[in-house]
């Protein structure tokens, strides 16, 4: 069985990063993702809940705000509660595994639906030789 969501949407509102009584970072925010009303006609929004933990949690509250475009992958989880007034409630999330940026920091001021980043090939020198490192430097 697979349980395996992959968005891209904006968020709705700056991730504000929490910890748990044992000091772990979690956060929790919404994001606004577009879907098709009808065949070839208009889109509507659906909101969906998002929670994530540790280090991904940090990463998102340092790197996004309201209105930044995301990519996520993760899994639906659901959590059975009682409210205050005494009614037993679901709540439906994704858990973040993966987050990834899904437009430029420039692109990312843009209002509207902003073009994706565009890159393009480098010429050779636009880098320049590293002759002091050996192999034992080189993280992979």
């Amino acid at each position: 069985m697979f349980n395996l969501v992959v968005l891209t949407g904006r968020l709705t509102a700056d991730p504000e990063l929490k910890t748990t009584p044992n000091g772990i970072p979690v956060t929790s925010f919404s994001i606004a993702v577009s879907r098709r009303y009808r065949s070839g006609e208009e889109t509507q929004a659906d909101f969906i809940n998002i929670v994530a933990w540790r280090q991904t949690a940090e990463f998102i509250t340092k790197y996004f705000k309201k209105g930044s475009m995301i990519g996520i992958e993760g899994a639906i989880q659901t959590r059975r509660y009682t409210d205050k007034n005494g009614n037993n409630r679901t709540a439906f999330e994704v858990v973040a595994n993966n987050v990834q940026f899904v437009e430029s920091k420039r692109d990312g001021n843009a209002a509207g639906g902003a073009e994706p980043a565009s890159f393009s090939n480098a010429d050779v020198n636009d880098f320049a030789e590293i002759d002091d490192v050996s192999d034992s430097d080189l993280p992979f």
